[in-house]
């Protein structure tokens, strides 16, 4: 396969990384940077309903095309309704589809309110998970508190439960799943992460974790698992290397280069993941490891085509300004005469050429003026590429 071909091959293949993450993981600033999609949480449904019972199934009718289907359930207990609503165990309720069940199977109805109680889809239950949703802290409590409540029961044998406990995690800001440290269950951890009949969804997250609460003894263990042989997709191994990057630092990240940077063969996946890593270093790892010592990571990933454009990017982003000779010389060349990367090169220049911004973040007097140098040549030789990167390009 040619440069160009690996390229384009790579990028497909990150554009399916790139879109499993969409759907793996929320936004770094949001959310947990390494869990699946944060989803609605049980208690969350629970709070934004008006009315809310658990019901026992009793019978069910299918429709037809004349008429809707009907499911009737009776009352069991009562989670939360208004004074007006009036609701009481032993009352039936009818719902206007057919929901197929036993009779007994429980079910949280939660409805609201118009003029009459408009039932959503009745969410089936055990007498363990309505347990679970009916005594978990309410969604305006702290989210450090609530947490410790739901750290109880990821990987719960019901599966249910163990879902919307993970669901919170996906759900939680970095920061306030970090004071959780010492209440980790670091010995759960180590074997889930190895365990097969973890989700893999959860592999990252429980990474992280590990990386929060582990000792000495958990270096090798981690570095096992990142240096498993593998030519697939590792789903959550971005969340392992950072939290390898959190419990190791700067001497982490010096194997971590031998590993996934430097290496010409290493999966295009595994370096990938380990380009998030520094990501998440720089953005939440208080200084575990200097940002200086990011930088000199993050460019020796300059030597991967199929990740220059992003690299360059990242680059900018942090402040590097000293690899402006080095893109030039990079720049159209070989497996770098892709149409990304010199736009990615073009757009480093200009934020280069704007100097210092109102924090005074930014190149010196003497890289701005080399930056503007540099865009005024490739205007000349290259005026079309040039053009394009200007088009979407957005400086604050």
């Amino acid at each position: 396969m040619n440069g160009l071909k690996k390229h384009i091959h790579n990028r497909f293949f990150l554009g399916l990384i790139c879109s499993l993450l969409v759907v793996a993981q929320s936004p770094f600033v949001t959310a947990c940077p390494f869990c699946s999609a944060p989803s609605l949480t049980l208690t969350e449904q629970l709070s934004q309903s008006d009315v809310a019972v658990l019901v026992q199934w009793s019978e069910a009718e299918k429709g037809t095309l004349e008429k809707a289907g009907k499911t009737v359930f009776e009352i069991k207990e009562i989670v939360n309704q208004s004074d007006k609503d009036k609701l009481k165990v032993g009352d039936q309720i009818t719902i206007n589809r057919h929901r197929p069940g036993k009779k007994g199977n429980l079910f949280l109805l939660l409805g609201t309110k118009g003029t009459s109680i408009d039932w959503g889809d009745p969410i089936e239950v055990t007498e363990t998970s309505f347990h679970y949703i009916s005594q978990a802290p309410a969604p305006e409590e702290k989210t450090t508190k609530r947490l410790r409540y739901f750290l109880k029961f990821l990987e719960y044998p019901d599966q249910m439960v163990s879902n919307d406990a993970y669901a919170e995690f996906a759900n939680a800001p970095y920061e306030d799943i970090t004071p959780l440290a010492k209440d980790l269950p670091r010995e759960k951890l180590r074997k889930w992460i190895v365990d097969p009949d973890t989700p893999v969804t959860r592999l990252g997250l429980y990474g992280l974790l590990l990386g929060l609460c582990g000792q000495e003894s958990d270096v090798a263990f981690m570095e096992k698992k990142i240096n498993e042989p593998t030519k697939e997709f590792r789903l959550g191994i971005d969340g392992v290397i950072s939290g390898y990057l959190l419990l190791t630092g700067a001497e982490g990240l010096d194997k971590i280069d031998k590993t996934k940077f430097v290496p010409k063969n290493v999966a295009f996946s595994e370096t990938y993941a380990a380009m998030q890593a520094l990501r998440f270093m720089w953005t939440y790892g208080d200084e575990r490891i200097s940002k200086e010592r990011l930088r000199k990571s993050m460019q020796l990933l300059l030597d991967r085509p199929e990740l220059t454009d992003l690299v360059v990017a990242d680059l900018a982003r942090w402040n590097d300004w000293s690899v402006q000779d080095r893109l030039m010389e990079m720049y159209g060349t070989g497996d770098y005469d892709i149409p990304s990367i010199k736009r990615a090169i073009v757009r480093y220049l200009l934020v280069a050429s704007k100097g210092k911004n109102k924090k005074g973040i930014g190149p010196d007097a003497a890289t701005t003026e080399k930056a503007k140098e540099l865009l005024d040549k490739l205007r000349k030789e290259d005026p079309k590429t040039v053009k394009s990167a200007e088009r979407f390009f957005f400086f604050k």
